[in-house]
């Protein structure tokens, strides 16, 4: 026969039937069990207390920090420096309430088993956004573009106007506002326009057989050299390039930084084409040949 176990509530209602009672013995006990959880719950708020206030001194520090470092004054670094400050925070409360709990007589390891299956229960949920904040941050700690830079993220180009966490800000050449998500923008091929300080220009022609080339290909040279947007390092070139069924393609090739480029692209064109019509060159139209079936089917079927 197992044995009878005792009801855990009837000696607490008891011992406090007892202390209420007048019982000195109970009243003693009573009062040294209150006496050392005030003790503690008053060092579990010492100790709240000292976590907060840590968190903000070092949350600060953290952003002031990464706020000095060379290169650091693009709305992209004060976004990664406000992004670390506040982990950072969050990091030391986490760990000041574990504290905390332990001093009120809380598993810490009950704790710990709740916040992990919490957190895997989120990241399940977010997995997608938490993908987004991933590579923002990777965005933002490598710096492949930076804001104002312009560039082209998943096959459009314009300039990045804003970044935060989830998504890349960029102003297209239409004038149109894209928000593209950064996980697609890192795991696909990122092409930074301004990093490197210009860009090429080429211009393809193509002048008759008959031209004289020389003259096609100073040209086109002068014409790059006499425009102040054109940079002098690299220097302007111009080679015949392909001959073509009733052409031959000349091209100049020349360097402009990535806020002229479009411009002196499209003026040099133009350009281009008027001195060299001015020197007597000319551009030969596409041929086309027409052939008339009845011109080359056999005599005897024509005669018959």
């Amino acid at each position: 026969m197992a044995p009878k176990t005792e009801d855990p509530v009837t000696p607490l209602f008891d011992m406090v039937g007892m202390a209420l009672s007048g019982d000195p013995v109970m009243l003693r006990g009573m009062a040294a069990t209150l006496g050392s959880f005030s003790i503690r719950l008053l060092v579990a708020l010492v100790i709240l207390a000292a976590t907060l206030w840590l968190a903000g001194r070092l949350g600060k520090l953290a952003e002031r920090a990464l706020s000095r470092l060379p290169g650091h004054h693009q709305q992209a670094d004060q976004t990664l420096a406000i992004f670390v400050s506040t982990l950072v925070k969050y990091v030391v409360i986490a760990i000041g309430l574990v504290a905390v709990l332990q001093q009120l007589g809380v598993q810490a390891t009950s704790v710990l088993a709740v916040l992990g299956a919490a957190s895997l229960a989120i990241g399940l949920a977010l997995q997608g956004t938490l993908g987004n904040v991933a590579a923002g941050v990777m965005i933002l700690l490598l710096r492949p573009y930076r804001a104002g830079d312009r560039v082209e993220l998943n096959g459009r180009q314009g300039k990045v106007v804003g970044m935060d966490l989830f998504n890349t800000k960029l102003l297209d050449y239409d004038g149109l506002t894209l928000y593209l998500p950064n996980g697609k923008v890192f795991g696909d091929m990122i092409v930074n326009i301004s990093q490197a300080g210009r860009r090429r220009i080429e211009i393809v022609f193509g002048v008759d057989y008959e031209d004289d080339l020389n003259v096609a290909l100073a040209t086109l040279t002068h014409l790059a050299e006499s425009d102040p947007r054109v940079l002098k390092q690299p220097a302007p070139w111009a080679k015949v390039t392909a001959m073509g069924d009733s052409s031959v393609n000349v091209t100049l090739r020349c360097w402009a930084t990535p806020d002229d480029w479009m411009d002196t692209r499209f003026d040099l064109t133009k350009q281009a084409k008027e001195a060299l019509e001015a020197r007597g060159l000319s551009f030969p139209y596409p041929h086309q040949v027409v052939v008339d079936r009845a011109d080359v089917r056999p005599q005897a079927q024509r005669t018959g």
